[in-house]
């Protein structure tokens, strides 16, 4: 009796991309020809309205905007607003809730709750509480409010037509965030959120010709950032030239030539034959998914018998901010803040409040106390093992945290 022979069938890789703002046309060509599949979601109708004129503050345009709404819609209707960061956002709130005490009688009433990255956990999930009866629900939010997130009850959008995004400068070597204008793709994703559970209107606090001039796509972050990961994780996978990289969005060659260099300057590349290739330290660099920098101090901190202090420090700078700032009790913070300063620097001001922290064990109570955000100290905490134990096998042991 002949045994029988099994066969184990390898089926072709499968890669699905999915995304609601991206460039398919792109895509598709970068992956010779991929075929595209389009999902279409519920939406409710959605009426837009533009400016007539230019307006020269969209802050204020966006404040009349709400308290228009405000006095003539029922108050059951929730208002969703763009602003561009966390300082804008606390500055409306604060103005809102001014302007809604002095309203006349008649108006309904107004809970006003801002929503960006690094609020606490427990102040974002607000902004998902149903209003209560006979009070209107207005969400100050920056971008983050654009795709992933379904706030119920929201019946009036609007768009200020601005965005806080990264840009990069090769010539200084600064990565900045600046107030910038959406694309058409991310106005649309804006839009949207207000017919997510029935019809909305959108109020976009621009004209409309000035709508048509606006980018068709968001610019890829690879074109606004720093190069120097990349490269870096390019060499590490022995691509023989990276500064004709078939990348799918082409950096800039000034951007490409940029990361070189200051991978040059670190001490992470060398010339060998003509090619780029990485130095034992830069193949050490390139096992950190880190700036290059932050992976050279981390790799260089035992030299100096500083290794626990600097993962530490790395760690907080590789995560939103661990400190909570509300505007209405500056002085409140300040005075939580002295015991934590450091002389020496802002780096070492983050060093104590970890240090503090691991001495409560992230006490929940402790962290609203110190205005320290409880859930970024977390991520920063899982970043700092993820660190650790890379560290561990690229230099020598290091001493327990």
């Amino acid at each position: 009796m002949e045994a029988a022979v099994l066969t184990h069938a390898v089926l072709p890789l499968k890669v699905i991309i999915m995304s609601a703002t991206m460039d398919v046309d792109l895509f598709s060509q970068y992956f010779s020809g991929a075929p595209v599949l389009y999902l279409e979601g519920r939406q409710h109708p959605i009426e837009i309205f533009y400016t007539k004129e230019r307006q020269s503050d969209y802050l204020q345009a966006a404040l009349v905007s709400i308290f228009q709404i405000h006095q003539e819609a029922p108050a059951c209707q929730d208002i969703l607003v763009f602003l561009t960061g966390q300082e804008e956002i606390e500055a409306m709130t604060k103005t809102c809730r001014d302007v809604a005490q002095h309203l006349p009688e008649g108006c309904p009433r107004m809970t006003v709750l801002p929503l960006y990255a690094s609020l606490p956990h427990s102040q974002q999930l607000r902004a998902f509480k149903p209003s209560p009866e006979g009070c209107r629900k207005v969400i100050l939010s920056t971008n983050i409010a654009e795709t992933s997130l379904t706030i119920a009850g929201i019946k009036f959008v609007v768009d200020t037509g601005m965005v806080k995004a990264k840009k990069y400068s090769p010539e200084t070597g600064l990565e900045v965030l600046a107030v910038q204008q959406v694309s058409k793709a991310q106005a649309w994703q804006r839009t949207g959120r207000a017919g997510r559970q029935d019809s909305g209107i959108c109020y976009r606090l621009y004209t409309e010709e000035d709508f048509e001039k606006f980018d068709e796509m968001t610019t890829p972050e690879i074109q606004r950032c720093n190069l120097a990961s990349v490269v870096l994780q390019l060499l590490a996978l022995k691509i023989p030239n990276v500064l004709t990289f078939d990348f799918m969005s082409k950096p800039s060659p000034d951007a490409i030539q940029a990361a070189v260099d200051q991978l040059d300057l670190l001490g992470a590349v060398t010339q060998k034959e003509g090619q780029l290739v990485l130095t034992p330290l830069g193949r050490k660099m390139a096992a950190f998914p880190l700036d290059p920098k932050f992976s050279k101090a981390i790799l260089l901190s035992p030299k100096f018998h500083c290794a626990e202090e600097m993962l530490t420090i790395v760690s907080l700078l590789s995560v939103d901010s661990v400190l909570h700032n509300p505007p209405a009790q500056r002085e409140e913070v300040q005075a939580v803040r002295k015991k934590f300063i450091s002389s020496e620097g802002d780096h070492l001001t983050l060093l104590n409040v970890y240090r503090a922290y691991k001495n409560v064990n992230g006490h929940k109570g402790w962290c609203r106390e110190n205005f320290i955000n409880g859930r970024n100290m977390k991520l920063m905490a899982e970043v700092r093992a993820q660190l650790r134990d890379i560290s561990v096998k690229e230099t020598k042991p290091l001493h327990s945290s």
